[in-house]
This record gives structure tokens, C-alpha cells and sequence, in this order.
């Protein structure tokens, strides 16, 4: 977070960026929302919850990525340590990939945000058809 400090006389001024500060550097804290929350890392934190996963396994039960996305995925979310990837010295290859200590308590987080949306999905219908019908 960047302070900017202007001094007068003898008292110096301090002003504080918003905490959802987007400036040209994006507040840590919102990056790393934005990378548990992205489309395709909700899906990998909740599937990575029950056991860990090879990549082939991983984009299998997610669906509908492409292998660069999910790689930029896993990457982003292993840098961030919420994702441990565990690459075996074998041939051919084998990487697993699991949740780190951080990566389940994220994971437990995004799953009950994703289980809220399921169960009230039926309301939010009906919000949709209450403001489209408002609209026309």
C-alpha cells in the first residue's frame, strides 16, 4: 500500500489510498480475492478439497478449461500458496496437486459462498424476472 507524505512548515500530511485502491498496483489483499474468486480458481479450490488431484484428473472435473487457463491457475494460486504442487521424479511425469493448510481454509470459504448460491438461486430467479419484467 503507497503512502504519499507532503510536508508543510512543520506538520507533515498523510494520505491514505481507499483499502479497495486500484491504482496502477492493485491492493495485495484485492489480488488475492480476485484469484481465490476468478471463475476458474473457485472450481479448482472446491474440487481440490476432497483429494488431490494429477492435472488431466483436475481439468476433467472441472470442465470447459482450457489447459493454459488452468495452468495459469494453478500457478497463480501455488504462488499465492494456496495450491502445493507435487512434481514426482518418475517416467512419465507426475504432478498431483493438493491444497496447502491456507488453500483449505480458503477452499472451506468458497465452498460455503458456493453452497449460499445454490440454495438461494430460486430467489435470485426471481429478483432477474422481477427487474426484467420492471424493465420492459
Amino acid at each position: 500500500m503507497a503512502v504519499s507524505t507532503v510536508s508543510t512548515a512543520r506538520t507533515p500530511v498523510v494520505s491514505m489510498p481507499s483499502k479497495y485502491d486500484t491504482g496502477e498496483t492493485m491492493c495485495p489483499y484485492r489480488l488475492v480475492l480476485e484469484h481465490v474468486t476468478s471463475r476458474w480458481g473457485v472450481l479448482v479450490l472446491i474440487e481440490l478439497m476432497e483429494r488431490p488431484h494429477r492435472f488431466s484428473e483436475l481439468r476433467r472435473a472441472i470442465g470447459r478449461v482450457s489447459e493454459k487457463m488452468l495452468t495459469q491457475t494453478l500457478q497463480t494460486l501455488e504462488r499465492d500458496g494456496i495450491v502445493h504442487r507435487d512434481a514426482k521424479p518418475v517416467i512419465p511425469p507426475r504432478v498431483d496437486y493438493s491444497l496447502t493448510d491456507l488453500g483449505r481454509e480458503a477452499a472451506v470459504q468458497v465452498r460455503a459462498l458456493a453452497l449460499w448460491t445454490e440454495k438461494r438461486m430460486g430467489d435470485v430467479e426471481k429478483a432477474r424476472q422481477g427487474y426484467d419484467e420492471a424493465r420492459s
